[in-house]
């Protein structure tokens, strides 16, 4: 095996995985990989095509094969670092064995802050939409398959996004570097061809966006759902940097 560091983040919905990736995108030693099984996904997905905007224009322009983008993963090297930013529910039943040969971060955040955004896209969402079982089941693997991992709840990032971006460096064995905690306002070559549905608001940023609390009730509909989440949640919230 090379010496590259694959980075492998495994994130829920609604978090801040797209400004992660940007992070890593300003370290001259790293190049970084937009959602790369997004059209695997898809393709095997099909019920989902009605609320993911650009469906047809993902799945004719990114490879379909879910074992050929683990591949081109595993073969990549490009950098020194190499950063996949996933979402876990792309995962579906593809083979998992690469991830004993890649360096593994679960993205989480609390779901009293996530469940609000997530239904403004989402009608009606279920615990199989918001991803905190499909990352117990993926901590769970990690764990009986003995794969170091992290977890990083977003909320940490985004109040201290140094300290808490160093421990994720010595957690990756990488040094930390301070270019990643700025970045121009723009577009990158690397953003998804969905970039123009829901990156508006990291193409504005410089940064990471200071932590806010909701300040809107929660939505009561969403009560039972917040409820099934919690555990979940709190479990992660064991193992997080």
């Amino acid at each position: 095996m090379d010496n590259i560091k694959r980075i492998c983040l495994w994130s829920g919905p609604r978090n801040i995985s797209t400004a992660l990736m940007y992070a890593f995108a300003q370290r001259e030693d790293t190049k970084v990989f937009d959602e790369p099984l997004y059209a695997y996904y898809l393709k095997n997905h099909p019920e989902a095509h009605r609320y993911h905007p650009g469906a047809q224009d993902i799945l004719e322009t990114m490879e379909n094969n879910g074992d050929k983008v683990i591949e081109m993963m595993m073969a990549n090297n490009e950098k020194p670092i190499l950063f996949f930013k996933h979402m876990t529910h792309h995962l579906l039943d593809l083979d998992r064995g690469f991830m004993k040969e890649t360096i593994n971060i679960i993205l989480t955040r609390n779901p009293k802050d996530m469940l609000p955004s997530f239904d403004k896209v989402i009608n009606k969402p279920t615990i199989n939409d918001v991803g905190y079982a499909l990352h117990i089941g993926l901590l769970n693997h990690f764990k009986e398959e003995n794969i170091p991992f992290t977890v990083l709840d977003s909320r940490k990032v985004l109040e201290n996004p140094g300290e808490t971006l160093q421990k994720l460096c010595d957690f990756i064995g990488i040094p930390f570097d301070e270019n990643m905690l700025s970045w121009q306002p723009m577009q990158r070559p690397e953003d998804g061809i969905w970039a123009k549905y829901w990156y508006h608001n990291v193409h504005k940023s410089t940064g990471f966006q200071k932590y806010k609390p909701k300040e809107d009730p929660f939505p009561k509909h969403l009560n039972n759902l917040l409820e099934e989440c919690k555990p979940h949640y709190k479990t992660l919230l064991k193992y997080s940097i």
